[in-house]
Parts: structure tokens; C-alpha cells; sequence
């Protein structure tokens, strides 16, 4: 499920107080790292990763590959930080329209 504007508007508000809780060092995506972020995204719904050690294209393709790879929605970039969102089987975020 695709968020929309107005959605991801609402989930930037929500991340911006969060802390990341996943950090992709210089080894990269690795299964266990990606493992990591799904287990995360299960559990909280709305999470931060924040990946260091690489270029802006570098990361801006790495965010794409984690929300494409775990299912997810990128909602917020910021420096080398990025925001994900998947709803869960048991939602505890209510969404706007």
C-alpha cells in the first residue's frame, strides 16, 4: 500500500522525534542488517535507519533498495537518515484519508 501526500506528511510528524534504530555501517545492506529492519518495521511500524559511510547517491539508492526490499514506504530523508513505514497486522498508527 502506497501512502499519499497528506499521509506522509502526517508520518514525517510522527518520525521526527523518533531515534534511528537500525544503522547500516561500511559493510553495507547485508541480509542480517535488512533481517534487522523488517524485524524492526513488524514490531513499530515507523522506524529511522540512519546509513553512514557513503556518498548522497549512494544513499538515496541503498533507502530505495531497503523500502523495496522490506516492503516498506519511504516517507522522510534527512542527510543520512531515512524514515520507513509499514503497516503492520495490528495497526497502532491511524493513518488520515
Amino acid at each position: 500500500m502506497a501512502v499519499t501526500d497528506k499521509q506522509k506528511r502526517y508520518l514525517k510528524g510522527l518520525a521526527h522525534s523518533l531515534k534511528p534504530v537500525v544503522m547500516v555501517g561500511n559493510s553495507g545492506l547485508t541480509d542480517s542488517v535488512l533481517a534487522e529492519i523488517d524485524n524492526a518495521l513488524d514490531h513499530h511500524e515507523l522506524i529511522k535507519v540512519r546509513i553512514s559511510g557513503q556518498e548522497r547517491a549512494e544513499r538515496k539508492a541503498m533507502l530505495e533498495d531497503i523500502a523495496a526490499r522490506t516492503h516498506s514506504d519511504l516517507v522522510q530523508v534527512i542527510g543520512n537518515i531515512g524514515g520507513f513505514y509499514r503497516q503492520s497486522k495490528d495497526p497502532s498508527i491511524q493513518l488520515p484519508r
